[in-house]
């Protein structure tokens, strides 16, 4: 019969009481100050996109630019982007209802499917404007002030992706990472934008439609990417190598024989549920104190769990 303990690794950094009856220390998740930094993050980088954008997009129209007119939609949708994943933020945070016990946290996911489908808008955007700018055949003009823009945004991007990454991969916020993939997308297609410019600068007209076409297929591509990670979160996908270190850390346990582990990702929370197999013959109380152990084990190997259900499986002996 099946022995269920259930351990949660709060956000407050809770105790829980280990065999021997002492108290044992957690790593504590500082919930407060992990949105505090996502939404401060959030709010400095649409100030800052906002900023590259509309000047980009000045310099876009004054040149006539199609590859400076797409990198500065990428700067202003970001500002977009980033209201969406600061809405999945809000909603996030909302206590466990009777009807959504897990509480609120996928709305981070969402948004990030959200933060894809800006992407691909954009994709498809710069695909048209690029195809109308070969067909039309419209001079790029004021070529030293387009360059000018291309240069402010990549420099812009790569500051803001690199903030935005940074604080992402600190709260294990897939959705912000995500927007920060975006950002430096904008980066890599200002430096396509410039390319553009430099080869109309140096008598080729169809550089600044080409590049733009450049820069739609690498817009895709980072949008493929950003879709499957953000859909894998929402399949419960987990990577394997946490997975490894989860089993590794419940079967070093001394009286466990073997341990399973299944893991799901709900928002920015890591949820895993331990089986380790003990012998047949263990009592409850010895269950429950191994159970503490087992807990304490993978949360202290595996620093992006914020939740542990462990459940005691007595294991079937040999006929």
């Amino acid at each position: 019969m099946t022995r269920v303990f259930h351990h949660d690794h709060h956000s407050k950094g809770d105790q829980s009481a280990s065999d021997e009856g002492k108290p044992i220390a957690f790593i504590p998740h500082d919930e407060a100050g992990h949105r505090r930094a996502a939404n401060r993050a959030l709010a400095l980088s649409a100030l800052g996109l906002f900023a590259t954008g509309g000047l980009e997009l000045v310099l876009a129209v004054l040149t006539h630019s199609v590859g400076l007119l797409s990198d500065a939609l990428h700067n202003l949708s970001d500002v977009s982007t980033s209201a969406v994943v600061f809405l999945g933020f809000r909603i996030s945070k909302r206590q466990p209802s009777p009807r959504f016990t897990y509480g609120y946290e996928r709305a981070e996911d969402l948004a990030g499917l959200g933060v894809a489908l800006v992407i691909w808008g954009s994709a498809v955007f710069a695909g048209i404007e690029s195809y109308r700018k070969l067909v039309d055949h419209v001079a790029t003009t004021h070529l030293g002030w387009g360059m000018a823009g291309a240069v402010i945004g990549i420099v812009g991007n790569q500051v803001v992706a690199r903030y935005k990454g940074s604080v992402g991969r600190k709260i294990q916020s897939a959705t912000l990472v995500a927007d920060a993939r975006h950002s430096w997308l904008d980066a890599v297609s200002s430096l396509g934008a410039l390319v553009g410019l430099i080869l109309v600068a140096m008598g080729h007209p169809l550089g600044d439609p080409i590049a733009g076409f450049a820069i739609t297929v690498f817009i895709a591509h980072v949008g493929y990417e950003v879709t499957s990670d953000v859909v894998a979160h929402l399949m419960d996908g987990v990577d394997p190598a946490i997975l490894a270190r989860s089993e590794s850390a419940a079967a070093n346990v001394p009286g466990v024989l073997s341990a399973t582990v299944r893991g799901r990702w709900t928002g920015r929370s890591l949820r895993l549920e331990v089986v380790p197999e003990v012998e047949p013959t263990l009592t409850v109380g010895a269950s429950a104190s191994l159970a503490h152990r087992v807990e304490r084990e993978v949360l202290q190997s595996v620093v992006e769990a914020r939740f542990v259900d462990v459940r005691v499986q007595p294991a079937d002996r040999p006929s």
